[in-house]
């Protein structure tokens, strides 16, 4: 293990021969807690041990609708375009953000296109008092609205295909809310719905009570309607905060320069990520989205 980058975050190295199924997944997690992102490099990979690793400290995998499954039912192809995607934790401006946020890189870019990270405890710590005042005294509100396809999808694999697709309701949909936030879910005339989501923007993390500024205040919608992201009483974010959300998160922000095989974990309820301008069209990233296994969270 070596520090990668300016923060906490580790470089994992792997010896001659090693596979990720030889990494032991409570140390893993001790070292993650700590680190809040690990780059494990070195390592024999494809889709399977990478399914593997992410079933070995996961208790629930989830996923984006959007997405096709590779390989099984863990790794989602990453496909966003190739224009530089803003910092955001995944699902964040759902009430369905995962623990963890998994990544594979199966071909690295020739050049650029690299993934970004950003810690939300170190941009909560250089927060100016007034910032820090004005997000600690209401939570953010994400609204938007999500086709019938795409929201019955995420309902019939979160209920592991136990209901049929066309016997779902928004019941069931509201029935998975059961995270942190406060959530309106209404259906709509055509079988979509409209969510409000609202929750905190520095808040608790995964492992600790540190407040860490994670969200996706500046986050993509690729595949989606872009949402309307307020404070919660409905007012708009002052030009003054969101330019120092910018500045800060800027001069925090560090690279993931891929190489082939690369596999990052991180935790999602404390480290923001992104994406540099794709340059080369033939990079091949997976993501995964999962829960920590209940027995790790002492680990």
């Amino acid at each position: 293990m070596t520090r990668y980058g300016t923060g906490t975050g580790l470089l994992c190295s792997g010896p001659d021969g090693a596979t990720l199924t030889d990494l032991d997944p409570p140390t893993v997690t001790r070292l993650h807690s700590q680190a809040g992102f690990i780059l494990f490099r070195g390592f024999r990979t494809d889709l399977e041990s990478f399914s593997a690793l992410v079933h070995a400290l996961s208790g629930r995998i989830t996923l984006d609708p959007a997405r096709e499954f590779h390989g099984g039912d863990v790794a989602q192809k990453v496909d966003a375009g190739e224009a530089a995607v803003g910092l955001h934790i995944e699902n964040g401006n759902s009430p369905f953000a995962p623990d963890l946020t998994w990544f594979y890189c199966k071909r690295a870019a020739a050049a650029g296109s690299e993934t970004t990270v950003c810690d939300g405890y170190r941009v909560w710590d250089a927060f100016g008092a007034e910032t820090r005042k004005r997000f600690a005294a209401q939570d953010i509100a994400y609204s938007r609205r999500v086709e019938e396809h795409r929201w019955k999808a995420f309902v019939n694999h979160q209920l592991g295909g136990a209901k049929p697709v066309d016997e779902i309701t928004v019941g069931d949909m509201r029935a998975l809310v059961t995270g942190p936030g406060r959530t309106i879910i209404e259906p709509l005339a055509d079988g979509a719905i409209r969510y409000e989501f609202q929750v905190p923007a520095a808040h608790d993390t995964l492992f600790g009570t540190r407040l860490a500024f994670a969200n996706s205040i500046l986050g993509p919608s690729y595949n989606y309607e872009k949402p309307r992201i307020t404070f919660a009483d409905g007012s708009e974010f002052p030009p003054e905060v969101l330019d120092e959300v910018r500045e800060r998160t800027a001069e925090l922000t560090e690279d993931i320069a891929w190489q082939d095989g690369d596999v990052a974990l991180i935790d999602n309820t404390r480290v923001m990520h992104g994406r540099r301008e794709i340059l080369d069209p033939a990079r091949t990233i997976f993501n995964a989205q999962s829960y920590l296994a209940d027995h790790l969270r002492q680990a």
